[in-house]
């Protein structure tokens, strides 16, 4: 990787846009970047890693980016880095510009515009720059993978920083894995050792949720052998737990089958007993029943002798109601005859009572011919129906007619008043929308001279404090010109005081027998002596540099004030040299007219509105009162047609009524008249037919009961049953037949017989006896069932521990396995004996490797004396691994680094720092870094020390590498030709260039 150039907008401490030229440094092979403290040398070196990566180093990088800007920049000046470098034989070009806030566009206050990058990639054949992308993401990842590292490992990298690596040279095993562990991405083995730890904790939960499921097992059997089975005193994980718990339960089961014997035993001799209770006790029922069985008999036998009498009654009772049903047809045909004729005669009565006086003694013909002489006259009144309902509607018409009369006239009174207004208020509408138009065109014309007002008033502002401003420098620059007089006086004085007493100095130099430097005599007779207030070579140089220093303080308060002088004058001449409260005035009184202007103008389309819905209204209105005043004439000739037509009915409809006050009336009259007198005529009809019907029914009921046997038709009436009571009295004589038939079996039973000549039995004695068998009976098999349930549980229990513990061996097999090697790649292992870990150890191969390299590089710089070994001995109680010595030869004993005195350790940590950088880029992929930085730490060496370290990085050329080194001491000044010097400033620092 070597970089190209450099550009940086109002970045860190540089307001404006500053650029450096790398193959102008890089063409010496080493060169310097020097700089009073804060003029921004670090903030170069953070341009190149934003440029690459999108943030800087440390600490510096906080918030969004919005820090990275200058507070020295010009409000519209955007924050912006551009690096071009190649890498892999590609040349690109990177710009990035962080988020920066500005004033908003709308409104006050300001807004954050949003980072940008952009990536582009010079074509050797086309001769121009392709653009390859503008994407934050894709950027990083195309720098991260063509770097082949990461922002970490190119600051430790590419920026050396020495004090990061002194402190890596003194730290302890801990802290310099962290370093490593970040610079070589050995985060893959830390995730070994985490995983395999974490393997082994679920190994172990697992074998312990397995352990304690045989254990929660054990404690059923236990429970389940009834306390008998003693269970092992062994936690869940410990060795020795499912032999023990397996053991156990075989005891238990042994136990258990032998108390099933006995109880087995226990159930047939309660059965037996049991048995013979049972057979007794059945046979003492056997005979109590039939005793009992015997007495029920006779005492049946004796209750049906009582009930003779009234069984023969009831026999007679249902003879009489045999020979009754045989007349019971007549009888019902009677008494329907009888009911039809008295409803026949009702209904004649109630038809007889609606008609008039004068048909009380007509008969049914005389009714009928009535009703049909009613009917015709009502026929002839139909046509009169129609035209009375015709008359109805005329009326109806003529109403309407009157209603919209009425509601014409009301429209034609509002129209005429609106209409009548229709001038003044359209001209009153027209003079608002011309108003509201002036209003807006006025509005047009002042926003025009807004802009100009307001930025001539903001350059007044400006010029009158760049006025004060350029006062101030004035007074500046006249007291730092007064200092670089008086400063540049006194070094002259003192200057001559030596010059003056230079013979005295040259005098301290003289030793016998050796030339003079004056005049080459070897002997020095009488050599000069130093007075009193001599002035020697330091004091001279420190006055030369504290003139040196108030020149350019000088000459920096001079371009201070031109740059005040500058921006005055351009000030000046956007203002004028009107004063400030004049514009502001005039500038507020534009807005307050302005805004009047807008506030009449907002009318202009509401007036606009209102008039266009004013002239729609004017024509709705018009219209409706020509409507208005057509259906007025229109109704004048319908009026007199529906006139002559209503006249004409009422005459034709008062003959056709008569006396009723409508035909309407007249006809309902002639339909009820109609109707009733039909009624009557059917009713007399139907009363004559049923008391023929009756007559015949009284004549067939007098012979069936003569027939029967009956003397009149009232006695076989009453000799009849209804249902009910016949069913009953047939129920109780089968109940006498059955009960009778019954007593005869039983006192003929021979068993029967029997038992009643038997004693009494006791058959509560007998119960009580079967019932003491069956509890005996009951508790044996209960004993006999426990037992068996207690079998069956340990052995479904045992089966299923012994499927735990087959489940489990396999788990304990993954478990010891993964504890051997989590313990072992976390050093607690006993086999490892230095107690290291995993990323330990692969950080000691590549810390062997940091020291090979850096030992090639420190034996020069020490002259031969130093060499960085590796050293994996145990630091106390600690792990070993990462430890770091020094050899020294001219003891030829190793020693700590910490040993090593303040420019031993520098030139140690920059070789340690160049060996790092050269395993980190063989680590990258082999990615070739041509530019280094390194910083500060030059001030601790002496000057033969400090030869030989610029010869080891001179001799990085040989690799053909540019070296730039970050130091204030100034003798690397003389000894280094090409220069990139931080001038800071009031306005900025700034960046000046000297090359070979």
């Amino acid at each position: 990787m070597r970089l190209h150039r450099l550009d940086l907008t109002a970045f860190g401490p540089f307001g404006g846009t500053q650029s450096v030229d790398f193959d102008e440094l890089s063409a010496a092979g080493l060169f310097l970047l020097h700089g009073p403290t804060g003029a921004g040398k670090t903030s170069v070196l953070d341009a190149v890693c934003y440029a690459l990566y999108g943030s800087v180093p440390g600490a510096r990088q906080s918030g969004q980016g919005l820090t990275l800007r200058s507070d020295h920049a010009a409000p519209g000046t955007r924050t912006g880095v551009t690096l071009e470098l190649t890498v892999a034989g590609r040349r690109l070009e990177i710009t990035r510009q962080p988020p920066c806030e500005r004033p908003k566009r709308r409104g006050t206050g300001t807004t954050v515009e949003k980072a940008q990058s952009r990536l582009r990639e010079h074509d050797a054949v086309a001769g121009a720059w392709k653009d390859l992308s503008r994407s934050h993401q894709e950027i990083g990842e195309e720098i991260t993978q063509v770097l082949g590292m990461s922002r970490e490992q190119f600051c430790q990298v590419v920026l050396l920083p020495q004090g990061d690596f002194a402190r890596f040279l003194r730290a302890d095993a801990e802290a310099r894995g962290r370093l490593l562990g970040r610079l070589f991405d050995t985060q893959r083995f830390a995730e070994v050792e985490k995983r395999l730890a974490e393997r082994r904790r679920t190994a172990e939960a697992r074998v312990r949720e397995g352990d304690t499921e045989l254990l929660a097992d054990a404690h059923r059997m236990q429970q389940a052998a009834g306390d008998a089975m003693e269970l092992p005193e062994l936690a869940p994980g410990e060795p020795g737990l499912a032999e023990a718990v397996l053991t156990a339960a075989a005891v238990a089961r042994g136990t258990a089958r032998e108390q099933l014997t006995i109880a087995e035993c226990g159930r047939l001799a309660a059965e037996s007993a049991q048995a013979a209770a049972e057979r007794a006790l059945a046979d003492v029922r056997e005979l109590d029943r039939l005793r009992r069985r015997f007495a029920e008999a006779r005492e049946r036998a004796r209750l049906l002798e009582e009930r003779a009498g009234t069984h023969r009654e009831a026999r007679a009772r249902m003879e009489r109601a045999r020979k009754a049903e045989a007349v019971a047809p007549a009888l019902e045909l009677r008494e329907a005859a009888d009911a039809e004729h008295r409803r026949a005669a009702a209904a004649e009565a109630r038809a007889r009572a609606l008609l008039p006086e004068r048909f009380a003694d007509a008969g049914a013909a005389g009714l009928a011919a009535a009703a049909r002489r009613a009917a015709e006259e009502l026929g002839g009144l139909e046509s009169a129906r129609r035209g009375e309902r015709r008359l109805a509607g005329l009326l109806a018409e003529r109403a309407d007619l009157d209603r919209q009369e009425r509601a014409d006239e009301d429209v034609l009174a509002e129209t005429g008043g609106w209409l009548a207004d229709w001038d003044a208020t359209r001209a009153a509408l027209q003079e608002r929308v011309e108003s509201a138009q002036e209003a807006a065109t006025r509005a047009e014309q002042l926003a025009v001279q807004r802009d100009p007002a307001r930025r001539r008033l903001a350059a007044a502002r400006l010029r009158d404090r760049l006025t004060r401003d350029t006062e101030e420098a004035q007074r500046h620059a006249l007291a730092a010109g007064e200092r670089a007089l008086a400063a540049r006086t006194h070094w002259l004085d003192l200057k001559e005081q030596r010059l003056n007493g230079i013979a005295a100095e040259l005098a301290a130099t003289l030793r016998d027998g050796e030339p003079c430097a004056v005049c080459g005599g070897t002997e020095h007779p009488a050599p000069a002596r130093k007075v009193a207030g001599h002035v020697d070579r330091e004091a001279e140089e420190r006055a030369l540099a504290a003139s040196q220093r108030a020149e350019r303080d000088h000459a920096e308060a001079e371009r201070d004030l031109g740059l005040v002088r500058e921006n005055l004058a351009a000030a000046r001449a956007e203002a004028g040299d009107t004063p400030t409260e004049q514009l502001g005035a005039e500038a507020d009184e534009l807005e307050r007219t302005y805004g009047l202007a807008r506030r009449d103008a907002s009318a202009l389309h509401p007036a606009r509105e209102e008039l266009r819905r004013a002239e729609q209204e004017h024509g709705r209105r018009t219209a409706a009162q020509r409507e208005a005043a057509v259906r007025a004439a229109s109704r004048v000739g319908h009026r007199e047609r529906l006139e002559r037509e209503r006249v004409a009915l009422e005459e034709e409809l008062a003959e056709a009524r008569g006396s009723a006050p409508s035909v309407t009336a007249r006809a309902e009259q002639l339909e009820r008249q109609a109707a009733r007198l039909a009624d009557a005529a059917d009713a007399a009809r139907a009363a004559e037919e049923s008391a023929g019907r009756l007559k015949a029914a009284d004549g067939r009921l007098d012979e069936a009961a003569f027939r029967a046997g009956f003397d009149t038709p009232q006695a076989a009436a009453d000799a009849l049953l209804d249902p009910s009571a016949h069913r009953e009295l047939q129920r109780r004589l089968d109940a006498w037949q059955s009960e009778e038939a019954a007593v005869r079996a039983v006192l003929a039973e021979p068993e029967t017989v029997a038992a009643a000549q038997f004693p009494a039995v006791d058959l509560a004695a007998a119960e009580q006896e079967a019932v003491r068998a069956a509890e005996r009976l009951r508790r044996a098999a209960s004993a006999e069932d426990e037992a068996a349930r207690r079998c069956a549980e340990l052995d479904r229990l045992s089966a299923r521990a012994a499927a735990a513990v087959r489940r489990l061996a396999p788990l304990r097999e993954e478990y010891d396995r993964v504890a051997r090697m989590a313990g072992l790649t976390a050093g607690t292992s006993a086999d490892n004996e230095r107690k290291m870990r995993l990323e330990a150890y692969v950080l000691a191969a590549r810390l062997e490797q940091v020291a090979a390299a850096a030992t090639v590089r420190l034996q020069r710089m020490s002259s031969g004396r130093y060499t960085l070994v590796h050293s994996d001995d145990r630091a106390g109680r600690g792990r070993s691994g990462l430890g770091l010595h020094v050899v020294d030869a001219w003891t030829g004993r190793e020693r700590d680094t910490a040993t090593l005195s303040g420019g031993e350790t520098f030139f140690a940590s920059l070789a340690l720092a160049l060996g790092l950088a050269d395993v980190v880029t063989d680590e990258a992929g082999g990615v070739r870094l041509d530019t280094l930085f390194i910083d500060e730490g030059f001030g601790s060496l002496d000057d033969q020390t400090l030869d030989e370290v610029l010869d080891v990085l001179d001799s990085l050329r040989e690799r053909d590498r540019s070296v730039g080194i970050v130091s204030h001491v100034a003798d690397l000044r003389r000894r280094v030709h090409a220069q990139l010097e931080i001038v800071k400033g009031r306005s900025g620092s700034v960046v000046r260039q000297r090359g070979q």
